[in-house]
């Protein structure tokens, strides 16, 4: 077992991580207090091909794999997670499932653009009364006159009011459950599509994440994603998928409190000495880089498995919900090994804190994998 990175891989950590340390690194505190990021910063991404990392050349992308993406959302979440965290939700939310289940026509339509940069995309799924039960979509999209008309409203959506295309889950056929729900495609230029109102969030606040309306809005038959009634089968596939990017995410942030944490601990001197060379912060610092680097290998398993096209709905869970939970423990003892400063704006680590937190809810809170995992141990 090999768990070394290609030359190809390690080529991707390089590009992507000057690309951090020169573009983001430098600016991510004040888009966290701006609660916004430059259209530049995805302009610059889209030309590094950052965007169309897992998707084959024909349609725009580089044809590399799971696990380079992987690798590129866990730098760009070490020197942002706002970044980051737009960065995964375009990729494996609103640009995968034209790969996925889109028609060639849809895939020309949207995804080469989506993985070349020229568009955002979002993936529109929680609703006010559907979180965690995501089947429990209460938005509805009759066909009339070979157009699906849509009415609704979604909430939490990333890159809602960024995006030029939306993907969501509706209802077309009541009274089906689980398999009355399907995906539409609807540009942002649709009449009857509106954006709401704007999160002020705990962290990640330059990520945007706003509510979407749906009044009346109509979008061609065509814009259905595979067959009606397979929506809600595809949404539990790309959420595998994305899980994935939510954990190398979390890794990032993650990598970047354990970063903060060591140059800190050499600065700070106590006792005529670096506080660095007291067992009780060196037991931290140890603690930190154990659980980072299993998380980390965690996500890469999950990636790998994905890319030899083999089952991996449990892997990504527990990778999501160890490596999640590993990024608040490593930002909490961050900022205890900041003392007082740690609590101030002064030091990025009460930003790394406010941000992992909500990788232990987005795309499965850990309770929800918990469960996805304990399921999977019972088909065993």
């Amino acid at each position: 077992m090999d768990f070394a990175l290609s030359q190809e891989h390690q080529l991707i950590v390089r590009t992507v991580r000057e690309f951090a340390e020169r573009e983001i690194i430098p600016y991510a505190a004040g888009w966290d207090e701006q609660e916004f990021i430059p259209a530049s910063v995805f302009t610059s991404m889209g030309e590094l091909g950052l965007f169309g990392l897992p998707f084959p050349e024909e349609y725009g992308g580089v044809d590399a794999d799971s696990l380079a993406y992987a690798l590129a959302v866990e730098e760009v979440s070490r020197g942002s997670g706002s970044l980051g965290l737009s960065y995964a939700a375009h990729v494996s939310l609103g640009t995968s499932p034209f790969y996925r289940f889109g028609s060639e026509e849809q895939k020309r339509r949207w995804l080469i653009p989506c993985a070349q940069g020229d568009m955002l995309s979002a993936f529109a799924l929680t609703e006010p009364n559907a979180g965690s039960d995501a089947g429990a979509t209460e938005t509805t999209a009759v066909l009339e006159d070979d157009r699906w008309v849509i009415n609704g409203s979604k909430c939490f959506i990333t890159n809602g009011s960024l995006a030029d295309v939306v993907i969501l889950t509706a209802v077309t056929e009541r009274g089906k459950g689980h398999r009355g729900i399907s995906n539409l495609i609807v540009p942002t230029d649709s009449e009857g599509f509106r954006v709401g109102s704007s999160y002020h969030k705990l962290g990640l606040k330059g990520s945007d994440t706003v509510e979407l309306f749906f009044d009346d809005c109509s979008v061609p038959q065509e814009n259905v994603l595979g067959t009606p009634g397979q929506g809600f089968g595809q949404f539990l596939e790309i959420l595998d998928g994305g899980r994935i990017g939510i954990a190398a995410m979390a890794v990032g942030i993650a990598q970047a409190s354990l970063e903060a944490s060591l140059t800190y601990a050499r600065q700070r001197v106590q006792f005529g000495k670096p506080i660095g060379r007291f067992q009780a912060i060196q037991f931290k610092l140890a603690d930190m880089a154990m659980e980072i680097e299993m998380a980390r290998h965690a996500t890469w398993r999950a990636a790998w498995l994905k890319d030899q096209g083999k089952p991996f709905t449990k892997e990504a869970a527990m990778a999501k919900l160890f490596a999640s939970e590993v990024s608040v423990r490593a930002a909490l003892e961050a900022v205890q090994i900041h003392g007082g400063y740690g609590y101030t704006e002064e030091f990025p680590v009460g930003r790394y804190l406010r941000d992992a937190k909500l990788t232990t809810i987005g795309e499965g809170t850990s309770e929800i994998l918990r469960l996805v995992i304990a399921r999977r141990l019972q088909e065993m």
